[in-house]
């Protein structure tokens, strides 16, 4: 399993929204994309459909961006990565004839499915900036 391109860079860019959520101020489009290395167009396209689900607000003018709808510690990963890719049970080959080793191989791959609903449920945007913050500070400290 990998996470995907699109989920990533929505992570990216939520999360560069909640390092600027207690200021209050809208990020455009550019800023997230250059500090995050996101391709702006696609970025675009990711905000668009993260503000239809509610997780991000635009605001119009010059002093226009995005803002987190929430607070960080509101917004689980499982959430986001669900509006973004469909982790909603699908429904695959279930005209194809059910044997045993069919059954087994799909229990595994529930389970696998399971545990990463869990882990990302577990986790919110703030853990990520509190990751994010501790490594910065390590990363800081090795330069000294």
């Amino acid at each position: 399993m990998e996470l995907s391109c699109k989920s990533e860079y929505a992570l990216l860019a939520l999360l560069e929204l909640s390092l600027h959520y207690d200021k209050g101020e809208p990020l455009q489009i550019r800023q997230i994309a250059a500090q995050q290395n996101i391709p702006d167009r696609y970025l675009e396209q990711l905000l668009a459909t993260l503000r239809r689900a509610g997780f991000v607000k635009s605001q119009r003018g010059a002093k226009g961006g995005y803002l987190l709808t929430q607070a960080p510690w509101n917004v689980s990963l499982l959430d986001v990565v669900n509006c973004i890719e469909g982790l909603e049970k699908k429904d695959n080959g279930s005209d194809a004839v059910q044997t045993t080793e069919r059954q087994v191989v799909r229990s595994l791959w529930h389970d696998v499915q399971q545990a990463a609903k869990d882990v990302l449920s577990a986790h919110t945007l703030q853990d990520l900036v509190e990751q994010r913050n501790a490594k910065h500070q390590v990363d800081l400290m090795y330069y000294i």
